[in-house]
């Protein structure tokens, strides 16, 4: 990635922050680098070096800053539209693919060589996969240290380290210290917490269009697995045998101005600690953290439809899916129906098929029903036949392993396989992409969408609507989710 060191500097000296993420300034006379956002005094430029990522600042000898907390800066979204592999790839590191295998094994996932896997991370992120995947770990390690009051093993193994002493050695590889010296270093901050809860907190990038997020979750909650109210999300979750309910809501300081919030704050229960990453992993897919405005912005705005709605809904959204298999479901169960229908249905399902557990103020609760249960889903619950087979199918082809939702792949290889499954057309495969984050999903047939992209009030066939959205490539989804809002969301599933 080339980075002008003009630009970075004046963002530097300007704590510009539209650029936090973007690169990161590493200073050659302390062996720091830091944030464009830093407080810190800044260093003159002839002793400045810029970074796309943590992991090439790490890579290059540099220690992060203790007091910008390089760790707590939004995504790096320096990749997105130049590297749809890369972004892939990440997705499957967070996902702790370098833990259980190599980086041959990483490439052939994305179906590339790993030489060409090397090539694209060190052009994209400046550090080869495996320095990405430390850093990462890493960062969010010192995340735990800050924030919570976790027990150092517990921080180990929620960070996705497989032992103490491997956690100690790769911590102070990074930091240069031990995490027990760093987290004394920080015992004078109120750490968070809510009674047997753990707080954590993450950045977004502005605007951020919280109340559309909302919305359309709210819309789709299935009564008894999701609650949206009150401003925040919650659930009922699942990590082999450990159960609990997790909430996300806009920071309690911003609530003030929800739209252009700062950070999301998330409540996980304490029994959930040694899977927190994977915690994470999943609620910045949910809310699409990872999302670039500006640059999703720059290319959707020159359409003459799409430019006043995003002035309307500034920092639009593509919400995506705690779990696959669930929205999966969702997605068949919304084929010709409405929003309404669809969630009656499948909270019928949930209520029949799912597991009971102790919901908010002891409301009847339940965890979404597993591959397992519902590949021997009886007919009826208001169902026809067709779509009971339709669900069966889904079901025992993600239980067999047949159908991996959780990987990433590319939108075409997605879209091929969903649709070999009786029951799922173009549609359906598309919606679910677009929920499990692929920023260019678009369901052209979508009626709707062909209703809101017309101009002279008749409903635009599917080619003229596929022809119209080339243009807003790679990022056809968030023109999909504008066009949506703009008719109040009348999409289906």
């Amino acid at each position: 990635m080339h980075l002008d060191p003009d630009v970075c500097y004046r963002a530097l000296i300007s704590r510009d922050a539209r650029f936090d993420g973007h690169f990161f300034t590493a200073v050659l006379t302390t062996g720091v680098y830091c944030r464009p956002v830093c407080p810190a005094r800044k260093p003159k430029r002839r002793n400045v070096r810029f970074l796309p990522s943590a992991a090439a600042a790490e890579l290059a000898g540099f220690r992060p800053c203790l007091r910008c907390h390089p760790e707590k800066a939004p995504s790096s979204p320096a990749w997105l539209g130049a590297s749809h592999t890369v972004t892939r790839a990440l997705e499957l590191i967070d996902q702790g693919a370098l833990d259980r295998a190599g980086v041959e094994d990483l490439a052939s996932q994305v179906e590339i060589t790993p030489r060409h896997l090397r090539r694209l991370f060190d052009e994209h992120l400046g550090a080869p996969p495996v320095a990405v995947a430390r850093s990462r770990r890493a960062h969010f390690a010192k995340q735990l240290l800050d924030e919570t009051e976790l027990p150092i093993i517990d921080v180990a193994y929620g960070s996705g380290y497989a032992s103490l002493r491997r956690f100690n050695s790769a911590f102070k590889e990074v930091f240069g210290a031990a995490p027990s010296e760093l987290r004394r270093v920080g015992a004078a901050r109120k750490r968070t917490g809510n009674g047997g809860n753990l707080t954590l907190k993450f950045a977004t990038r502005l605007p951020f269009d919280w109340v559309g997020m909302l919305a359309f979750l709210q819309r789709r909650a299935i009564p008894g697995v999701e609650w949206v109210d009150c401003g925040s999300y919650r659930r009922t979750v699942r990590f082999g045998d450990r159960r609990g309910l997790i909430e996300v809501r806009l920071d309690d300081a911003e609530q003030s101005a929800p739209a252009n919030g700062r950070h999301l704050r998330l409540s996980v229960p304490v029994e959930l600690a040694r899977h927190l990453m994977a915690v994470v992993t999943r609620v910045k897919r949910l809310f699409d953290l990872k999302a670039e405005p500006r640059v999703i912005r720059g290319q959707l705005a020159a359409d003459p439809q799409l430019a006043p709605l995003l002035a309307a809904h500034p920092g639009i959204r593509v919400p995506g899916a705690w779990d696959p298999f669930e929205v999966a479901v969702r997605a068949v169960l919304g084929q010709q129906v409405s929003v309404a229908a669809a969630t009656t249905l499948a909270a019928r399902l949930a209520e029949r098929y799912g597991t009971p557990m102790p919901g908010p103020d002891d409301q009847r609760a339940s965890l979404f029903p597993t591959p397992a249960a519902l590949s021997d889903l009886e007919d009826g619950h208001g169902l026809t036949r067709r779509r009971s087979e339709a669900i069966r199918t889904l079901a025992r082809a993600v239980q067999s392993g047949q159908l991996e939702l959780e990987r990433p792949q590319g939108l075409e290889a997605r879209v091929a396989q969903l649709c070999r499954l009786p029951g799922v057309g173009p549609w359906t495969a598309h919606y679910l992409a677009l929920r499990l984050g692929d920023p260019d999903a678009f369901p052209a047939g979508d009626l709707i969408l062909r209703r809101a992209a017309a101009t002279d009030g008749q409903a635009l066939s599917e080619a003229a609507l596929r022809r119209r959205a080339e243009a807003w490539r790679p990022w056809r989804a968030y023109g999909a989710m504008l066009l949506w809002r703009s008719q109040t969301e009348e999409v289906s599933a």
